[in-house]
Parts: structure tokens; sequence; C-alpha cells
């Protein structure tokens, strides 16, 4: 279970409870023999310790089940260790080489640190990679809280 949501403080939680619903997201993916594919108006849901991050059809969900994380400034910075894609009626683990998200707790924009990238209010960024080669990347803003 990702630990880093239970170890974030109740003001946070708190903070994320009243994101806005909209299904704003964006996921691209880099496959291995340089195809890619782009996806919008997915879904980020955090649903008790993980992050899940379903297709406007509804048809393909990517959890994320394990992260490390801190806080820096107002933002949450998460080294991500596990990810499951649900499609088809299967489950798929996928081993990841690495993986970051950053998230945006707060009711306004933040400036992420040593960057000049903002992440809105309750945005998400995220980047992955399989041991495979694939190149997962996210960015949009919470959809639902589930504590």
């Amino acid at each position: 279970m990702m630990k880093w949501f239970a170890r974030a403080t109740a003001a946070v939680l708190f903070a994320l409870a009243s994101a806005p619903a909209g299904a704003t997201g964006t996921v691209g993916i880099q496959f291995p023999d340089g195809a890619t594919k782009t996806y919008t108006n997915v879904r980020i849901d955090i649903v008790r310790e993980s992050m899940a991050i379903t297709s406007a059809d509804g048809k393909g969900k990517l959890i994320i089940g394990k992260a490390a994380c801190t806080k820096v400034g107002e933002q949450l910075h998460c080294l991500l260790y596990d990810a499951t894609l649900q499609q088809f009626g299967h489950s798929l683990h996928i081993p990841l080489k690495n993986g970051i998200v950053w998230l945006n707790p707060t009711t306004a924009t933040q400036q992420l640190a040593m960057s000049s990238t903002q992440l809105p209010a309750h945005g998400v960024m995220l980047t992955l990679e399989s041991k495979k080669g694939t190149i997962v990347s996210l960015t949009g803003t919470v959809d639902s809280l589930e504590k």
C-alpha cells in the first residue's frame, strides 16, 4: 500500500477532498519501439492509499500502489515502486525501472522546487518507466479522493 497518503497530514487530505471533478488528465505513452499513444480526459482518483488513472472509456486503469513520499514545500514528491494495469478483465503487474509523482494538494497553483513548472490546484504530474522501456507520463488534476 502507498505509505505516502497514510503519512500525509490531515490538512493535506482535507484539501484534496475538495478537488473538483472533471476528468482533466492526459496520459502519454511511449513504447520501446518509439510508437506513442495519447489518452485524454482520463480520470485521476486517489483511493485510500493508491492512485488510479482510468481511461475516458473506463476500459483501462493504471493503479499506482506503492510509493515513498516526502513533502517539499506545499507539494508531495513521491518515488513510485509498484504499478498494475487492469484491462480486459485481467490485472498485469508492471515492474518499474523508475517513477515519480508530484502532487499539489493545495487550492492554489504551486511552482515545483527548482523548476519553472507549475502545478495547478490539486494538480498531479507523473512519469514512470517500466523495466521493458515503456514510458508513461500524466498531467491533470485529482478528480476524487476516498480516504
